[in-house]
């Protein structure tokens, strides 16, 4: 069984993404929904769909945590509440998943809502195979931390290779066993990172720097919905966001984590030389700028 975990928090699409799951699954799922504040309007009567509510709001990392705890599959999948998926996308990343340690992340486009179907662009951002990390303060102005950026030219280079490593994620869909999230991954961690960010960042260095690979799959795929302006956020928890992006790029780059295989240097270094932003230099420029290295 494939177990997939909804955390939601006040998504007017939370149901047509449960409906979508349901139909779209050719294999033995179930659906298991944090709800953190405000129940759906509509409650999906189907014996595969559970929900559960905390009784206050409890943020994200928590509802992914406690859905996967109740899950009674094999395999785990988290989603967003926003998101639209391809036929069959269950049995391809069951059937083309190869070691325990691994984490699957399907090739990614973007949502048109209103038509619940792939948006069509103009631009080349889409789909999204490849994502890098960024350098701390080259990602978002406001902070210093880790941030999936995506790596246009690695998904030109390897069009080619349909699973593939990718160095990170989103954090919006990403496919695993229940062991690897609870007895590696140790379930997520609210210490330090808070209710909300980093959750990808979180999961693939724990996942390549413990002895696993992070791997995109472009046999199946899933489309996401950019909130933006016009929708807002659903997820909105007081605070954290800066701080624990700030605070996870201090604990990684320090190698504070504990039982890792690897350092993160080798990450940087050895991994993915490629990446965009991090030159040869890199362990010197964060030295040199006092902010975030300890070493």
């Amino acid at each position: 069984m494939l177990s997939i975990v909804v955390p939601n928090r006040n998504s007017p699409f939370l149901t047509k993404t449960i409906e979508d799951l349901l139909s779209k699954a050719q294999g033995d799922i179930e659906v298991i929904v944090s709800v953190d504040e405000e129940w759906p309007e509509t409650l999906l009567g189907d014996g595969r769909v559970t929900y559960i509510h905390p009784g206050d709001v409890r943020g994200m990392r928590w509802g992914i945590n406690a859905c996967v705890a109740l899950a009674r599959g094999e395999y785990i999948m988290k989603t967003d509440d926003h998101c639209l998926f391809g036929k069959g996308f269950d049995r391809v990343l069951i059937e083309n998943h190869q070691q325990d340690n691994w984490v699957q992340i399907p090739r990614r486009y973007a949502l048109d809502v209103e038509k619940w179907a792939i948006e069509e662009r103009t631009d080349d951002k889409y789909p999204i195979d490849y994502m890098s990390l960024c350098y701390p303060q080259l990602g978002k102005s406001h902070d210093d931390g880790f941030h999936g950026i995506p790596w246009k030219s690695k998904r030109e280079e390897r069009k080619d290779i349909e699973i593939d490593e990718v160095a990170t994620g989103q954090g919006s869909c990403y496919f695993m066993t229940k062991n690897h999230f609870v007895n590696t991954l140790k379930f997520l961690q609210e210490e330090g990172y808070g209710q909300f960010s980093q959750e990808a960042q979180e999961i693939s260095l724990k996942t390549w720097l413990g002895g696993g690979a992070v791997m995109v799959n472009k046999k199946t795929w899933y489309a996401h919905l950019f909130k933006g302006s016009k929708h807002g956020r659903f997820y909105k928890m007081p605070g954290g966001t800066i701080e624990g992006s700030n605070w996870s790029s201090l604990h990684w780059i320090n190698d504070e984590e504990p039982n890792m295989k690897y350092p993160f240097s080798w990450f940087i270094n050895e991994k993915f030389p490629d990446m965009p932003e991090w030159t040869p230099d890199w362990e010197q420029k964060l030295r040199d700028s006092g902010q975030i290295y300890k070493k």
